[in-house]
């Protein structure tokens, strides 16, 4: 049996945006608390993030973004959502550096699952610029350093509450990317319309669905049960990266979605069951605690699970 990867430093408490910002190390602290309580802690094979290289980063970013960003050594804001610190640069070069790592241990068969618990996160950072909390688009540049080491398809899957536009950006010409996303819409970051289906050649490679306001369970239940199984059987990827949001949950105050906790067994489940593939998810939104917490036990619950499904067949 291939173990279930987790990926998680405290370097990543170090980003410090200011004290009322809902994209706080608390979120982390969090996690990992519950983790510990309910006994999963125990059951993952804990993997060290490494720190991404300026090099690294650049296989997504412009020069003159990583610059920006290298720049921000102390307290500042990039815009109005999006904050540094002191400690937020090494934050995320190894937020980015966590997908990285989970990528090679995935092409070396050492794992075929992982959770990189990371912040800041990254799907809103588009290949130029910050925004929406977000400083390097950590699983772009994990899509991206995946097809450099020989990954040829690769599927990524967007179940935050808000549109991951700078994923979308970065990879809406490129054929061997799949971008998919729900979304609550209209919202943050006003993109991701069902028309939006990628350019030139990567025309048909990406896929939106927009989630009206006060959408649940049986809104998601239905395009992860039918429309995402489909579409990774017709692209059929060899890996797939999964940006998971929480804020889709009904206790958090930041969308207006009102998926419960079976809710996102059931999203988590269909995902998995989509393909026998690598599967790698990666933090993004979630800013209510508890129920930030508990989706993402029920995350690692259904990733073992799997596991053992697989074992025992």
């Amino acid at each position: 049996m291939k173990e279930v990867g987790f990926l998680y430093d405290e370097v990543f408490l170090r980003h410090e945006p200011p004290p009322w910002h809902p994209e706080r190390k608390a979120r982390l602290a969090h996690i990992v608390a519950t983790l510990r309580k309910t006994g999963l802690w125990r059951k993952l094979r804990h993997i060290p993030p490494r720190r991404a290289g300026f090099d690294d980063i650049a296989l997504v970013h412009t020069r003159e973004h990583i610059e920006k960003i290298k720049a921000c050594s102390k307290d500042g804001c990039l815009d109005p959502d999006t904050y540094t610190s002191k400690g937020s640069l090494e934050a995320a070069l190894y937020a980015a550096g966590a997908l990285m790592e989970a990528v090679d241990r995935c092409r070396a068969r050492e794992i075929s699952r992982a959770f990189c618990a990371v912040r800041p996160p990254g799907h809103h950072a588009e290949a130029d610029c910050s925004m929406g909390f977000c400083l390097f688009n950590n699983i772009a540049i994990g899509a991206r350093y995946a097809r450099k080491i020989g990954y040829e398809r690769v599927f990524i899957v967007d179940f935050d509450a808000h549109h991951g536009n700078g994923t979308q950006h970065i990879f809406e010409e490129d054929d061997t990317v799949f971008y998919f996303s729900t979304h609550q819409y209209p919202y943050y970051p006003e993109t991701g319309k069902d028309l939006e289906r990628g350019r030139g050649k990567g025309q048909g490679y990406t896929y939106n669905v927009q989630i009206q306001v006060g959408s649940g369970n049986k809104d998601y239940l239905y395009v992860y049960q039918d429309i995402v199984p489909d579409l990774v059987r017709r692209f059929a990827p060899d890996l797939i990266l999964v940006s998971a949001g929480y804020d889709i949950h009904a206790q958090d105050p930041h969308a207006d979605i009102r998926v419960t906790s079976e809710g996102i067994r059931g999203i988590v489940r269909s995902i998995l069951a989509s393909s026998p593939r690598p599967m790698i998810f990666t933090l993004e939104g979630g800013y209510d605690l508890d129920s930030l917490a508990e989706s993402v036990c029920i995350t690692i619950e259904e990733m073992l699970d799997k596991r053992n499904i697989c074992e025992r067949e």
